[in-house]
């Protein structure tokens, strides 16, 4: 996949989904300089080793910025002939849930930093809406506002794929 990305790019699937290997796609498809924001954090063991085998299946040739919870920061320091992969809003939407921020002002400084990106985006996001409806108020209230981040960032995104069984279906734009 090659060709020029729009300012903001949405990838949204379910877990395991194939949605961050298409979005690796798309930025490494620009041609150009490679940033990669990582949002999440490693609690455990097992997420190490997860967010080991993320960086050696993507490979060399990105600037990896750790920003579990600053995005906007992250964001402000990319460089206009570069092209940015944030991965994931899940995660840091998550980190500001649980550290019990104020996540309605979190989202507009999230949406304003990705507008104001000098490269263009393309953040990844989980689709956490159609499974069964949570039995815990804080499973409730993750899902609930993951299902309003997504509406946020699909509207503001030009360019809108869902990656399914690692088959993307393009919901809005057009692909590059």
């Amino acid at each position: 996949m090659t060709g020029s990305l729009p300012p903001l790019t949405l990838v949204i699937g379910g877990a395991r989904s194939g949605k961050s290997a298409f979005a690796e796609q798309l930025i490494t498809g620009s041609g150009r300089p490679r940033r990669y924001i990582a949002t999440a954090e490693a609690w455990d063991e097992e997420m190490r080793d997860r967010i080991t085998r993320h960086r050696q299946d993507r490979g060399t040739g990105w600037i990896t910025v750790e920003a579990p919870l600053d995005l906007a920061a992250a964001l402000a320091d990319a460089r206009p002939e570069e092209a940015v992969l944030v991965d994931c809003a899940t995660l840091w939407l998550t980190n500001h849930l649980l550290a019990e921020h104020d996540l309605a002002a979190e989202t507009t400084g999230l949406l304003a930093a990705l507008i104001a990106c000098p490269a263009p985006v393309v953040i990844v996001s989980n689709e956490t809406g159609w499974g069964i409806v949570p039995e815990n108020a804080l499973a409730r209230r993750f899902r609930d506002e993951q299902g309003r981040l997504n509406q946020r960032l699909a509207a503001e995104s030009a360019l809108v794929v869902t990656v399914i069984a690692g088959l993307p279906m393009l919901l809005k734009g057009q692909l590059p």
